[in-house]
This record gives structure tokens, sequence and C-alpha cells, in this order.
């Protein structure tokens, strides 16, 4: 990372958007987050190929709603610009990318900035009304047309006080019949030891990780139609043709580290 760092990035303290970053390989982040980021992966090795396939299911869900005639995003909690970004996957649509870091904000205006397509916005997932209502989402973000809402990985920073329910039903009262929300989240059911170790390393993070059950993140997609094949071990969404999932380490789907999928919004307001 640069050594030209803004005054308001906190470079002593664990960033979960550069952890982040680092389990895909990237190069924004600094030793404090590749400490921690270690420190997670020597209690559960599998949380780089998670962070892959997480990625690569954003590449998926976001193809299959711009086929479905979406041409307008939210992601919120969009994380640091890599590979495979919303924008790149739908050529053309308007993008709104959404976080409350500044690491993110700073990076995501340098490299993003110049394309006419793509908005970024700060805001916090646990606050959705003031991202709704945001100026600039409004400017780029019509609600009474169809719009493809992201969560990825970033459910599973909002504690249960924080009501993640509430901000699903808030977001799902915003979206005009024909949105979808996209949503994955790390699960616990298969190593709830191991999950919990990782939680005491994001403790000391910017944000604290938490643990949830399949059944727990299942309830997320309350009022919304989920679609095929439902909320699943992240490389068993919609695979590409003649494609082996990359990760596969639980039978049950319900017991993988990252589940996902894809809800569809039916009916009326």
């Amino acid at each position: 990372m640069t050594d030209q760092v803004p005054k308001d990035v906190e470079t002593h303290i664990p960033n979960v958007a550069r952890m982040y970053d680092y389990y895909l390989g990237g190069k924004d982040n600094f030793p404090v987050d590749r400490e921690a980021a270690e420190k997670a992966l020597r209690i559960a090795p599998e949380i780089r190929p998670s962070a892959r396939s997480n990625r690569a299911f954003l590449g998926r869900a976001v193809g299959f709603l711009a086929e479905s005639g979406i041409d307008q995003f939210l992601d919120i909690g969009a994380g640091l610009p890599t590979q495979n970004n919303v924008h790149q996957v739908a050529p053309g649509a308007r993008v709104v990318y959404v976080d409350n870091d500044p690491t993110v904000l700073v990076h995501g205006r340098a490299i993003l900035g110049k394309n006419q397509n793509v908005t970024i916005v700060e805001g916090d997932v646990r606050r959705p009304r003031e991202i709704l209502e945001h100026p600039d989402v409004r400017a780029a973000i019509d609600f009474d047309r169809p719009v493809g809402i992201l969560l990825l990985a970033i459910m599973h920073f909002v504690p249960d006080e924080d009501d993640p329910l509430g901000i699903l039903a808030t977001l799902r009262g915003a979206m005009a019949p024909g949105s979808y929300l996209v949503l994955s989240h790390g699960a616990a059911d298969a190593r709830p030891k191991v999950a919990d170790g990782v939680g005491k390393v994001y403790t000391r993070a910017s944000s604290r990780f938490v643990t949830r059950t399949g059944k727990e993140i299942i309830r997320l997609f309350e009022g919304f139609d989920v679609i095929e094949p439902g909320v699943v071990n992240l490389p068993e969404w919609r695979p590409a043709p003649g494609t082996d999932a990359p990760y596969q380490p639980y039978r049950d789907s319900t017991a993988s580290y990252f589940l996902g999928g894809v809800g569809a919004v039916t009916g009326e307001r």
C-alpha cells in the first residue's frame, strides 16, 4: 500500500476490508492487517478459498441479475476495489458502492472515480435508511424500477443488537417488484469452535465477526422468494457449466463456512 496514508485511515488496528483484501491476494493492506489475517488463517485455513469463492459468487450472481434485466446495483459493504467488480461484470449498469471504511472510500474514488456510471458513497449497513435516502444514491438509483442490492460478506459484521432482520426489511421495503437481493454470510455450523476462534481474532479488528448458523442466515431472506438452488455453499450456486466447484469441504451446504443465495422481490410493495 502507498506510503501516503490519509489522516482518517487507522493503521494500528486490523481493518476487516484490508484483511479481506489480503485473503484475496491484494496489496492494499498494512502489517497489522496481515498479522491478524494470518492469525485467522492459522485457525481456519479455509478462509482464503472461501473469500475467493465469495468473489466468484458475486460475479455469477451479478451476471444472473444483469441477464434478468437489472441495470442498477447498490453494493453495500463493497470493500476495496479488486477484480470483477460489479460495474465490470455488468458494464453499462449504474452502480453505487457503499462503505463506511475510509480506506475503501479513498481507494475506490481514486480507482473508480472517472467512471460516469459508478458512484461511491459513505454509508453504514446498520443505518440502511440513511443509505437509501442519501442524495447521491437517489441520483443514481431509481427505486421505482427493479434494483439489485448486494450484501456480500457484510452481515456477519452486524450483531443481533443492530437488528439484522430489521435492516433487511428496510431494504426490502425500498425495492420495487422484480428486484433482487444477493447475500453471502459466514456460517458456523460445520466448525463452531473454529468460528469462535476466528471471532476472537476479529474482536481486535475494526468490526466484530458474528457467528450465525445456516438456519439463522436463511432467516435473513425472509420476505424474499429465494431462487434455485437456494441458500447454499457458495460454489454450489449456479457454477459455470463444465467447471468444478473450487471449494466444497462439506456435503451439507448448510454447514459450509460461507453460504449465499439470491432472493427476488415479487408482488406489490
